[in-house]
């Protein structure tokens, strides 16, 4: 069985004090379910005071929102792998659409962040998605494959492994749209499928797909009873205790 995990991407939002609020209530509820992860993305200041909090909480883990490619040097307000693991994180998210397209991150760049995370022992979370004038023009699987095909390439089928994929449509994040199920099996099959391709039937079939885009918890049981959708990194839902606990509490 393919581990299942719900990610909680929380972008540039929660001070201290709402970081101490969400754990709090979250542990308070918390009980762990086995082959489902946890994952927590504070903002970078609080990524070893979170680390902190979930010490000890089973199944429950910390990651970074980004990270640069490069372990030390001059490269102002950026943060290394090594700071990311130094802080207690396991997991990284990389590629995000906000990445891309706010900050122009290319699918070079993304690759080799991809590359030196798994250097570091982090565990990347690769985002991938069309834009919402892509899928209409009918390139929703060109762009996909691109992004994936960026990196693949740079990868032994050992480190494939230890890539979570998360196909995130950019028109379905933080809009309120989601994509139906249908839609995001189409492409949740498509990737596993372009990683199969790549490293061969039984890497793909054990490969963690998420999905992410408007994730809520009058949806999430839907998404998870899809045979490719592994679990999901979550926007808005995720800065609730209340919230997030159902959505790792989803139905199966």
């Amino acid at each position: 069985m393919r581990e299942k995990i719900i990610a909680a991407n929380w972008k540039m939002n929660h001070l201290a004090e709402d970081l101490k609020k969400f754990f709090t209530e979250l542990l308070a509820g918390y009980k762990a379910r086995e082959e489902v992860s946890v994952v927590i993305a504070p903002a970078s200041p609080y990524l070893a005071r979170a680390a902190e909090m979930a010490d000890g909480a089973e199944r429950v883990f910390i990651a970074a929102q980004n990270m640069y490619c490069e372990k030390s040097g001059a490269f102002t307000g950026e943060i290394s792998p090594s700071m990311v693991k130094d802080c207690g994180c396991r997991y990284v998210i990389l590629g995000h659409s906000e990445r891309r397209h706010i900050f122009g991150e290319t699918d070079e760049l993304i690759a080799r962040k991809v590359k030196i995370a798994l250097n570091y022992r982090l565990n990347p979370i690769l985002c991938i998605g069309e834009l919402l004038e892509e899928r209409e023009d009918g390139k929703t699987e060109e762009v996909v494959s691109s992004q994936l095909n960026a990196v693949l390439p740079q990868l032994s089928p050992e480190e494939m492994l230890s890539v979570v994929v998360a196909y995130e449509p950019v028109w379905a994040i933080g809009t309120g749209r989601t994509a139906t199920v249908e839609q995001a099996e189409e492409v949740h099959h498509l990737v596993r499928g372009i990683i199969g391709g790549a490293f061969g039937d039984e890497v793909a079939q054990r490969v963690t797909i998420q999905y992410g885009g408007s994730v809520k918890p009058e949806n999430i049981d839907q998404l998870m009873a899809a045979p490719d959708i592994d679990g999901a990194l979550v926007g808005g839902a995720s800065l609730a205790a209340e919230s997030f606990l159902r959505l790792i509490n989803f139905k199966q």
